[in-house]
């Protein structure tokens, strides 16, 4: 599905020019909200991808404890134990 995904994304970004790069990042962000929830897929039997995330997680709502949500960018996790010492020498 990525791929697939990657492809559309790139058709869209083809279509018209930014004026600036807010407006990029806007057009980024409507896109995929727009394919993530209104674009059914046939490899998900032609459902969008939160639709099976949100019937998935009714389920088995065992496995998740925090409900779904579509944030935007990168997922970034940061990991500290108690012996990390984050300032520089």
């Amino acid at each position: 599905m990525v791929e697939r995904f990657n492809g559309r994304i790139s058709d869209v970004l083809a279509t018209r020019r930014y004026t600036s790069g807010e407006d990029l990042e806007q057009t980024l962000k409507r896109y995929t909200w727009l394919y993530n929830h209104h674009i059914p897929q046939k490899a998900l039997h032609h459902q969008s991808p939160i639709a099976v995330m949100k019937e998935w997680q009714t389920q088995h709502p065992e496995l998740l404890t925090k409900r779904m949500v579509n944030h935007t960018g990168p997922d970034i996790y940061i990991l500290f134990t108690e012996n990390t010492d984050c300032t520089s020498s």
